[in-house]
């Protein structure tokens, strides 16, 4: 692993950098508390976390925290993308200056010529699969965004509440957006507490059709099967991250804030008289009774309002879901 660091960094980052991160390689892992000691002091720390070649984990809240390497190719795309912002700047500038000598001098032309690679790597492997999806966040510089469902492979009951890293000590806004149900489960909603708690912005929709982890708009990671823990795709397209950036966005703004006081319900008159019964577990022909409307009306409003959200059989599931989201009291 120290050989492949070397290859891919050696001459991209300064030689002392590479040191440190070589012997973090090397050691797997360190208390975050030894890293300085380890690694020549707290700017190579500091360097190494900024660069994007490392990052800070925690197993759980009374646990240490760890300083961990993230893998050397995910090391090599932190830096590039940052030299890279580095060159675009640039760019502008000469290209700002580029125009006011045509300006001044009409005849002068130059032309401008822009290459990027394009990747779209599939990966099968669980463990990479598991490695790069925590890497990941490394990679932002400004932006780390989020989509979670509820697909899981094993029972939520299971699952461990871990927070994410904090939002890069301020430098990098992390948002994520649930599906609703994460919030109704004891330890989906105890996992969405705990990240906001660590500087995560969160947001709630009735329905998220998949998975999805982007940094900025240059990497992003998609899943082949629905948990993403068989086959997952990862981008580096700029062009492809800028589309799902704006795909995020748009659900950002139809999303509702986490742990807001009260949601706007988007049912109908009807529909809201319909929900308080529901949740009192009644049938259809009950409710149809107590309202006076025909039963063929009454199973219309209820398959609308379980569409809402998200609950597609149970009644009671779907009245609870509906009082935890503040649409009825």
């Amino acid at each position: 692993m120290e050989q492949k660091a070397t290859r891919l960094l050696k001459g991209v980052v300064p030689d002392e950098l590479l040191a440190s991160y070589t012997r973090l390689l090397a050691e797997g892992a360190c208390v975050r508390e030894d890293a300085p000691d380890l690694l020549g002091g707290i700017g190579q720390v500091e360097a190494l976390t900024g660069s994007g070649m490392a990052q800070v984990q925690s197993s759980g809240p009374a646990l240490p925290q760890q300083l961990v390497p993230v893998p050397p190719d995910l090391a090599l795309q932190g830096t590039l993308a940052d030299l890279t912002r580095r060159l675009v700047a640039d760019q502008e500038r000469l290209l700002d200056g580029q125009r006011r000598m045509a300006e001044t001098h009409p005849w002068t032309s130059s032309v401008v010529t822009e290459s990027a690679d394009r990747l779209v790597r599939i990966i099968t492997d669980r463990e990479e699969i598991s490695t790069v999806s925590r890497a990941l966040i490394s990679a932002a510089r400004h932006d780390w965004m989020t989509l979670d469902n509820q697909s899981v492979e094993r029972p939520m009951d299971e699952l461990t509440a871990v927070p994410p890293p904090p939002s890069l000590d301020g430098h990098v806004r992390c948002r994520a957006i649930y599906e609703s149900g994460c919030a109704e489960h004891p330890v989906g909603l105890k996992t969405i507490e705990i990240a906001v708690e660590a500087g995560e912005e969160a947001r709630l929709l009735p329905r998220l059709g998949m998975k999805m982890k982007l940094a900025d708009d240059s990497i992003a990671m998609l899943p082949l099967t629905p948990t993403g823990m068989t086959g997952a795709l990862l981008i580096r397209s700029s062009v492809i991250a800028g589309a799902l950036r704006e795909y995020f966005e748009m659900l950002w703004e139809r999303a509702v804030p986490f742990g807001a006081a009260s949601a706007e319900s988007p049912l109908s008159d009807k529909e809201q008289k319909v929900l308080s019964l529901l949740v009192e577990g009644v049938s259809d022909a009950v409710i149809a009774r107590r309202t006076g409307m025909g039963l063929s009306t009454v199973r219309r409003h209820t398959s609308t309002i379980r569409a809402k959200l998200g609950h597609s059989n149970h009644h009671f599931a779907a009245g609870v879901a509906a009082v935890r989201r503040g649409w009825i009291k």
